[in-house]
């Protein structure tokens, strides 16, 4: 097994202190990045979300997890042989780092040198025909033989790209905790993964049974951990062509192959190869058009984002706030066109969207937009 590669690192109580806020309740990448833009470190943060909160107007205040809790977290992840890796870290997918609001805080287990490699992501339908899989299997081997690393979902449907790319470098995205691979099934394939210099990650806590909303949320890491995305089969309903869109949203390039037009199973790939995605028939179909994009792909300045100047302007006041949220509605906005039709300055502008979402008043969308959540109290 190889020795992970020297950088920086958070310190024990940091790495405490970022997993205490990721996981509490209305905290997520956007979020997170925004508290410790605005008050320099997690430890600040943790202090300072009872007062957001209610200047978000929440009337409750949600429960902020011990640092028993994060310490027994850490411990659960030890036990199984598993870390949590922050965004700032060499052991952080590089290409998640340029991605919308990637996660601050993962948990890996196995290799990290697996996520310094350029990657391809490909994804099937969970009912996948014999052509479908080997087909998978084939591109997933070839690519790795290129030296591109694999990432999938870990489903039913993504268990033959991880198969044809195991001894070359697979990375799989778990939908819930590390300890709780869906389908349970695919756990021996989680352990060979991370045994063969490979890598299992999830931004969900230890313990964490998936739910519906839990996929679309996997669906989003491994479009963003990989440089393009490869639909082998899909329905016209179907969890990859949510892959696909969103990866898409996030500039990455889309694959498709096509199908038969009587295989309802192809109706997805060939619906994204109408709408302009990329057709592959042979491995070569993606190595030419994603080596030109290896290395271009770059990460962020900083690895949480770049902060507005909060020090340039006083807090928001009530007046203020009232402005942002008469701004606001059920329809998604961009912050710029909030800011330009309130006259705020832009760092008070960001606080009161801080304030809104910790109170869970908050929805944020692709692109940056946000909405009003009503009836939320």
């Amino acid at each position: 097994m190889s020795q992970r590669a020297a950088g920086p690192r958070l310190s024990d109580r940091q790495r405490l202190s970022w997993l205490r806020l990721i996981r509490t309740p209305n905290v997520g990448p956007a979020t997170f990045r925004d508290l410790i833009n605005r008050f320099g470190s997690a430890e600040t943060a943790l202090e300072m979300l009872p007062e957001l909160m209610i200047s978000g107007g929440a009337r409750k205040i949600v429960r902020i997890p011990s640092i028993a809790e994060a310490e027994a977290e850490v411990e659960t992840a030890r036990r199984a042989g598993a870390r949590f890796v922050g965004i700032g870290e060499v052991d952080y997918p590089s290409l998640m780092k340029s991605m919308d609001h990637p996660p601050p805080l993962l948990a890996v287990k196995g290799e990290g040198a697996v996520f310094r490699l350029p990657a391809v992501a490909i994804v099937g339908a969970r009912n996948a025909s014999l052509a479908g899989i080997k087909m998978a299997r084939t591109l997933a081997a070839e690519l790795g033989r290129e030296g591109y690393g694999i990432v999938s979902g870990l489903a039913r449907d993504d268990t033959a790209a991880h198969q044809g790319s195991i001894a070359s470098g697979t990375t799989g995205v778990l939908a819930g905790g590390l300890d709780l691979p869906y389908p349970p099934e695919n756990a021996g394939l989680c352990e060979e993964i991370a045994e063969r210099g490979g890598a299992i990650i999830s931004e969900m806590p230890f313990g964490w049974q998936p739910r519906a909303q839990d996929f679309p949320r996997r669906n989003r890491l491994v479009a963003g951990a990989a440089l393009g995305l490869v639909v082998v089969e899909a329905a016209q309903r179907s969890g990859s062509l949510i892959s696909a869109r969103l990866a898409g949203e996030m500039g990455r390039l889309v694959f498709a192959v096509p199908g038969s037009p009587l295989d309802p199973r192809a109706a997805g790939t060939n619906a994204l190869l109408k709408d302009g995605a990329i057709l592959v028939t042979e491995v070569s179909d993606i190595t030419g058009a994603i080596a030109p994009l290896v290395g271009a792909l770059a990460p962020r300045t900083t690895p949480l984002g770049e902060p507005p100047d909060f020090s340039a302007t006083p807090p928001p006041g009530e007046d203020d706030r009232a402005r942002v949220v008469e701004a606001l509605g059920p329809t998604p906005v961009a912050v710029d066109e909030i800011i330009r039709h309130t006259g705020l300055h832009p760092a008070q502008v960001f606080m009161v969207l801080l304030e809104l979402d910790l109170a869970g008043r908050l929805e944020r969308h692709a692109g940056g937009n946000v909405s009003l959540v009503f009836g939320v109290s």
